[in-house]
């Protein structure tokens, strides 16, 4: 890579890193700032609106991206990308900066939400332009490779975030923290934005889009000759859901829901929980430029559709695994006490509750969502109808109540009755409370969250490169984004809601794999058939006709 080379790269990689730091650090610290911008409800509804503001970013980054990438196509790469950093970084440091609610009242949250919003809609425009201004600077043999350190950045982020969270709790102590330096991490972010500034600034503009800018090809309406033309809304389509839906939810449930598995259903504490995680991610991070390298070689298709077939294959027993050397009492509990719901089976709910907003009162969803809560799996045994739910652990049966008609005080505090009388039956039975850390083994737990890390890597590296390759130049900007964040933004951040809901309503701990195993699979299909091999496209034609399908071999056998 020449020194040229390695500058584009950096500049356009600390988007990407910028992106993913914010997304870690904010969910992450939720439950901190809830309480200083949403203090005049409870801490259970505080909490609910700090996430409510967190999913606001992932709901706008779609709009943001027809913002942006219409602006992309028509006043450059370098500009676009430079207004969407400036916009993303200020937004993260200024929730830094924000008076809590005791010192504004509703001013607070509604500033917070209002910067992620901004910062939502900024992201919606970072990927496609960072993505575009490496690939169209990269030579045609080595794109896949030099885009691939856009995809190492966000492992990047979440290390960055880690360890500037771990720090400054470590510096200040947990009360200081709590009280004022969850700030420092967001005021922080500062440093990595002049510097991102700085670097971009100094770049020119893409030379694809000089070229098109000198010769009049420019679009002047990118959506609609995007999305407006049959064959770009099928490459459009294609891309979401044999590209995007696939490697979303892996990366995903590699990053994210592994953290949330370990933590919630195994009882891992929360620490060696990040360590392990963190460093499996750090192990990883090399994987997708070597991953971009080898989709030179080979191809994007085989990588993204290889990766997503691997998973569909590997997720459970790898999970069962994780199972198996994180918390072995907890197995061996499940198998020699089994515990199961006897409910009638008209009372229990789907348990979708992705802000918080739902109220599940049915004595069967009431029993499930304390279940879920204290990660014991179960198998539903159906009751008589009208008949009040019950848990059966083991040999022992403990009636649930109907919530309906109570208050909401009463019903919490006979909520929290039967979560005692739950948690007594199953220590009773032999259900840990936690994890011992003296059965875990932590090196084999490292090596199977790698798997799951590489795995992401194997179908996040190509994906730059492969929407780069797969529109026009004239209408890159806008037909890539749009694909990209609405299945990252919607696909994506929907799965942690998904699973819990597929665990409450299963009573099975696996169950929330079935998410990304669904995606996985329609990812499989649909890139095997109707995505085109893109590798050593021509980035710089118009392509009026459908973009070109073949590959090296079958052009070099037309030319003869």
């Amino acid at each position: 890579m020449t020194p040229a080379e390695r500058k584009v790269v950096i500049a356009s990689s600390l988007g990407t890193l910028f992106e993913w730091y914010d997304f870690f650090l904010y969910g992450a610290l939720a439950a901190v700032t809830s309480k200083h911008f949403f203090s005049a409800v409870n801490d259970t509804a505080a909490l609910i609106f700090a996430l409510l503001a967190f999913s606001a970013g992932f709901i706008v980054r779609p709009f943001g991206a027809l913002v942006f990438g219409r602006l992309g196509d028509r006043s450059g790469r370098k500009r676009t990308f430079l207004i969407t950093i400036v916009t993303m970084g200020l937004a993260t440091v200024l929730v830094g900066c924000l008076p809590s609610y005791a010192q504004i009242g509703l001013a607070a949250p509604v500033l917070l939400i209002v910067l992620r919003l901004l910062q939502g809609l900024a992201l919606g425009g970072e990927y496609g332009g960072a993505a575009i201004y490496v690939a169209e600077h990269a030579p045609a043999d080595r794109r896949g490779e030099h885009t691939g350190w856009i995809q190492t950045m966000a492992a990047g982020g979440l290390l960055l975030s880690l360890g500037m969270i771990v720090a400054t709790r470590a510096s200040v102590g947990e009360d200081a923290f709590a009280e004022w330096g969850w700030r420092v991490p967001f005021l922080l972010s500062a440093l990595l934005l002049a510097v991102s500034i700085w670097v971009r600034l100094s770049l020119d503009e893409s030379p694809v889009f000089r070229r098109m800018q000198a010769e009049g090809r420019l679009s002047k309406a990118p959506l609609r000759e995007a999305y407006g033309q049959w064959r770009y809304l099928k490459l459009g389509l294609a891309a979401l859901f044999g590209i995007i839906a696939g490697q979303a939810t892996l990366w995903y449930t590699g990053q994210f829901y592994t953290l949330y598995f370990l933590t919630q259903t195994l009882k891992v504490d929360g620490l060696t929980a990040n360590l392990l995680v963190g460093a499996a991610v750090a192990v990883s991070a090399p994987f997708y430029v070597l991953f971009g390298r080898v989709s030179d070689r080979v191809g994007r298709k085989p990588l993204i559709v290889g990766g997503c077939l691997l998973a569909a294959l590997l997720y459970l027993p790898l999970f069962k695994a994780i199972t198996h050397y994180a918390n072995p009492a907890l197995e061996a509990a499940r198998h020699s006490a089994p515990v199961a719901v006897v409910a009638d089976p008209a009372r229990c709910a789907f348990q979708f509750n992705p802000i918080g907003e739902a109220d599940f009162v049915s004595s069967c969803d009431i029993a499930k969502s304390v279940l879920a809560r204290n990660a014991a799996s179960y198998t539903n045994v159906p009751a008589a109808p009208g008949s009040v739910a019950a848990v059966r652990i083991g040999g022992r049966e403990l009636p649930a109540f109907e919530g309906d008609g109570m208050g909401e005080a009463a019903r919490e505090a006979a909520i929290a009755r039967f979560d005692a009388q739950i948690v007594a039956g199953l220590r009773d039975a032999g259900y840990p409370s936690e994890a011992d850390p003296e059965t875990q083994n932590r090196p084999v737990l490292v090596l199977l969250l790698l798997v799951l890390s590489i795995l992401s890597a194997m179908t996040y590296a190509p994906v730059a490169a492969t929407l780069v390759e797969l529109f026009p130049a004239r209408i890159r900007y806008t037909a890539m984004s749009i694909p990209y964040h609405a299945g990252n933004g919607w696909i994506g951040g929907l799965l942690p809601a998904m699973a819990f809901a597929l665990v409450a309503a299963t009573g099975d701990p696996y169950a929330g794999l079935w998410y990304p195993l669904f995606f996985a699979v329609l990812t499989v299909v649909v890139g095997a058939l109707l995505l085109p091999e893109t590798r050593g496209a021509d980035i710089d034609a118009d392509r009026d006709a459908a973009p070109a399908t073949t590959d090296r071999r079958t052009r070099e056998r037309r030319s003869c």
